[in-house]
């Protein structure tokens, strides 16, 4: 029982929308309304609004933090505690708030791998930043650091819970991200910051 609550209870949290709350509180225009019509920060950055962004990049990552933190602080078994990562990842891809239409999911995945493991999460998001700042592409920051992340942790901790854990979020990531890498192949992929028109 709880183990059941342990994983229902962050699969809520990750499904709390930062992106409409976030959004709401600036006045802006639901991001599922424009832009790519994700419910992330990158999307919220398109309605021109930093701060707005920010609150929302902040809120999703900390949900994966918390998660994984508190699961921790519980006593947890490191098996339960990879079950909360992947249950909180997992409630911001398919929110039950938003009908099961979530983000992408970058930026918990981001503040679940900082809380498994912090060398971890920075080399992760190191790449991510790296590739974001050379090819300006979020979504081809995002492809590498998942395909980076689950290799990483193999090296630093071996074919453990955690790296089965960051091996699903890194596919997840990636399929989330398939019409991103036809669009990255066509040519057609928007750049950090730029605006697109209503999905």
């Amino acid at each position: 029982m709880q183990i059941a609550l342990a994983v229902f209870a962050a699969y809520l949290l990750g499904s709390v929308p930062f992106a409409v709350i976030s959004s709401k509180l600036f006045g802006l225009a639901d991001p599922r309304s424009y832009g790519s019509g994700n419910p992330g920060a990158t999307n919220v950055l398109r309605s021109g609004n930093k701060k707005a962004a920010l609150l929302t990049l902040i809120g999703d990552a900390l949900k994966g933090v918390v998660a994984v933190l508190a699961a921790r602080h519980f006593g947890l078994s490191d098996t339960v505690v990879a079950l909360v990562a992947l249950a909180v990842f997992l409630g911001h891809l398919y929110p039950v708030f938003l009908k099961f239409k979530g983000g992408k999911g970058v930026a918990t995945a981001a503040g679940v791998l900082l809380a498994l493991d912090p060398v971890l999460g920075l080399v992760t998001l190191g790449m991510w930043l790296l590739v974001a700042y050379v090819s300006r592409y979020s979504s081809l920051a995002a492809l590498a650091a998942a395909a980076t992340a689950p290799l990483t942790s193999a090296l630093l901790h071996g074919a453990s819970h955690q790296t089965i854990v960051v091996g699903l979020l890194g596919m997840a990531l990636i399929g989330k991200h398939w019409q991103n890498i036809q669009r990255l192949l066509a040519g057609q992929e928007s750049k950090i910051g730029s605006k697109k028109a209503r999905p």
